[in-house]
């Protein structure tokens, strides 16, 4: 299952999605992630029915995506974000 998190302004859409099927709980993104934009839970808030760990977005940092993430993203470089490079199951991406 994708988990969207973010928002939609006037200047564009900013969503975290975290394929919840490929997410193991194993934190990674947690650790690469400057600003503690990550958490892992026990049980899925959004699937009811999976019992194993996974990765969120913290709820405080949702509707900040934008700002929250800006330092991470690149100008000019192309290369992939610390959550995305250092998750081994390539289970996140972003929007924007």
């Amino acid at each position: 299952m994708l988990a969207n998190y973010g928002y939609k302004d006037a200047s564009g859409d900013f969503f975290i999605t975290i394929d919840t099927d490929k997410c193991n709980g194993c934190s990674e993104c947690v650790s690469a992630c400057p600003m503690s934009c990550f958490e892992v839970l026990d049980e899925d808030p959004n699937d009811p029915l999976r019992e194993d760990p996974v990765a969120i977005v913290s709820p405080v940092k949702k509707k900040s995506l934008k700002y929250e993430c800006g330092p991470c993203k690149p100008t000019a470089d192309p290369s992939p974000l610390p959550c995305v490079q250092a998750c081994p199951r390539q289970a996140v991406s972003h929007s924007w």
